[in-house]
């Protein structure tokens, strides 16, 4: 689906992420996870062309990301940030209808078509009762869903979302967690994200980026990375590991800091 192959970024002469490779597969789910200031946030803009890599290439479906303009790379990819703005007076159905304009021309009118799949986007994150609503009126999961509506709106191949539970309560954030897992699992939708918890991205991904001081610290299935090994490594923490059905997927346990 898409390729980084040894990018690098830097900041002014600071280099922050460093010879980084991995690869998403079409209809995966993969998270990259680190500690706090390790890059993982950077490297997902670099991935979206928000910010610019220095050495490297990312390659989508083939093509060298650099050769698209980007009403190309909008029509097959979209990036929410941690923390989306809009105007406060912008309602839900606004910012969804956003979605449509990288496939619309320059002043062209939405159509029935865009209008059908603004409103298929509203019914798929349950938020056709609040289409009237503004957007500073939502509470923050509700937020986060019109955002997502609006990525659907834009009908992306790649979904990539950085840290989507930010800022929200235990509840929203399985809500979120779960609206992700359903347009990966319904749709095919491929899915690259940034999270902190560590228990997310064990049950919500197929494949787990570690990233550590700008490198590559390991990647694997949920099972291959998240060891008591790795944690102890990364994040300098000793915990214990469970493993739950149906999936079998580590469950972690942090204890105490390791010493």
């Amino acid at each position: 689906m898409f390729t980084v192959d040894s990018i690098s970024i830097r900041y002014e002469k600071k280099s922050v992420i460093r010879d980084f490779s991995f690869s998403v597969k079409q209809g995966e789910v993969v998270s990259i996870i680190g500690p706090n200031g390790s890059g993982k946030s950077t490297l997902l803009k670099a991935v979206s062309r928000l910010i610019p890599y220095h050495e490297g290439t990312v390659e989508l479906e083939g093509t060298n990301l650099s050769a698209m303009s980007s009403k190309q790379v909008a029509r097959k990819m979209c990036m929410l940030s941690q923390k989306n703005q809009a105007p406060n007076d912008m309602t839900v159905i606004d910012l969804v209808s956003y979605g449509r304009y990288p496939h619309k021309k320059w002043f062209e009118k939405l159509n029935q078509e865009d209008n059908e799949i603004v409103k298929w986007a509203l019914d798929k994150t349950h938020l056709a009762e609040y289409k009237d609503r503004t957007i500073s009126s939502l509470s923050g999961g509700e937020a986060q869903r019109a955002w997502i509506a609006m990525a659907l709106a834009q009908r992306p191949k790649i979904l990539l979302l950085d840290e989507p539970t930010t800022y929200l309560d235990i509840s929203h954030q399985y809500e979120v967690l779960e609206l992700v897992r359903a347009l990966n699992k319904e749709m095919g939708m491929t899915i690259l994200m940034v999270l902190h918890d560590l228990n997310h991205a064990s049950s919500y991904s197929d494949q787990i980026v570690v990233v550590q001081a700008g490198e590559k610290a390991m990647s694997g299935t949920p099972n291959e990375v998240m060891t008591t090994d790795m944690i102890r490594h990364i994040y300098r923490m000793d915990a214990e590991i469970q493993y739950y059905s149906p999936d079998n997927k580590p469950r972690i346990h942090l204890i105490s800091p390791a010493r």
